[in-house]
């Protein structure tokens, strides 16, 4: 049976922790959106509309070269907006099947897409549903009430309609109000949708701990890597250096052509060598005007960047701090949180230590401190 499809990619993801986008990320090399187009182009799709932020039209390009039958569109403030673009864009006939998806349920299989156009043999729209297995409650911080699991029902998609029907079915649906599935929109039209078989296989990526699983359920063999970076700057004239992203008051500053932050540049060396891509000084050059005086964030930031796209991500990240003065004590713990922050880790994976050489060398004649950084990487074999 001759069908299109539109993927919805448009979401930003908050819940789903620090990052891009999870449309936009990688699970076994390869980025999220691309799992989902490439299985419904392979069961026979002769169109898949993929509904994107505008401002990600062109990483679409990226994430889906090399396929044909896929064409982009851009996307609206909400889901439903985004499916409204999506079905605006594709141009099929009026009673063809159409399969909205979502791109966060990337292990859309031949057998579930053949179940729902069967399903839709005898009905205006069929979906994949799966049975509540727990035990329901009703409350507030307190259980009012327990709530009989009997006839309820997990819906998930892919979900398959006629293509003008559910372009009618949008039309009639509240302005004001967001439908939480496309099945609901038909539903409320009086429409009858049919309930297929689902598969836990079609798990939603929500959370952070969502990302590991599906990385195991990919089949993807995965390896840690281990970098090391080590990173020094002189004193000069200033009232403060920033060290570990934050700005401790001092009688002198550091001299270098951003910043100087040392910690954040060791542990953006350590980033990029436990993924061999080179060292700061590649990435950004100190020859490059625009770096002077920047922010060292940026650097730590786009490393952890790098190593997203491979479909990675960082673990942990040790720090030593090599200097006489100014004391580290006092800003430990204020270096923790925001390298936490910048690498997308909670705190307890962050360590943060200081030590001084005993009077010896250029540190210990306090003429300048440096940084010494160990970070591991989770990434795709």
């Amino acid at each position: 049976m001759s069908f299109s499809a539109i993927v919805v990619a448009a979401g930003a993801g908050l819940r789903a922790g620090p990052g891009e986008p999870k449309a936009w990320r990688n699970l076994g090399g390869r980025p999220i959106v691309r799992w989902s187009v490439e299985s419904l182009l392979a069961a026979g799709a002769h169109t898949v509309v993929v509904v994107v932020a505008p401002d990600r039209l062109a990483a679409a390009d990226d994430a889906l070269a090399g396929l044909t039958g896929w064409i982009a569109a851009p996307g609206g403030a909400t889901r439903s907006d985004s499916v409204k673009a999506g079905l605006a864009t594709l141009d099929a006939p009026a009673d063809e099947p159409v399969l909205i998806h979502d791109a966060a349920r990337p292990f859309v299989g031949h057998d579930h897409i053949q179940r729902l156009l069967a399903g839709l043999g005898g009905a205006d729209g069929a979906i994949p549903t799966l049975p509540v297995p727990d035990t329901l409650k009703r409350g507030d911080g307190q259980v009012t009430e327990t709530v009989s699991r009997d006839g309820l029902w997990r819906a998930q998609t892919p979900q398959a309609f006629r293509l003008d029907d559910l372009r009618t079915a949008y039309r009639a649906w509240p302005a004001r109000e967001e439908p939480t599935d496309d099945a609901s929109v038909m539903e409320r039209a009086g429409r009858k949708v049919a309930m297929v078989p689902g598969d836990p296989i079609l798990m939603k990526l929500t959370y952070p701990e969502d990302f590991m699983l599906a990385e195991r359920l990919s089949g993807t063999q995965r390896i840690v890597r281990i970098g090391q970076g080590i990173d020094a700057h002189r004193f000069g004239p200033g009232d403060g250096v920033w060290l570990g992203g934050i700005l401790i008051p001092y009688d002198h500053g550091l001299v270098g052509h951003s910043d100087a932050d040392c910690a954040l540049h060791a542990l953006t060396d350590a980033v990029l060598g436990a993924i061999a891509e080179g060292d700061i000084g590649q990435h950004f050059p100190p020859s490059d005007p625009q770096w002077k005086g920047a922010s060292s964030d940026r650097f730590l930031r786009h490393a952890v960047a790098r190593v997203g796209a491979r479909g990675g991500r960082v673990l942990t990240a040790d720090l030593t701090i090599i200097c006489e003065r100014p004391k580290i004590g006092p800003h430990r713990d204020a270096m923790r949180a925001r390298i936490a922050e910048l690498l997308g880790l909670p705190v307890d994976r962050v360590s943060v230590k200081a030590t001084t050489t005993e009077g010896m060398g250029f540190t210990g004649r306090q003429e300048g401190l440096m940084a010494q950084a160990i970070v591991t990487v989770e990434t795709p074999a």
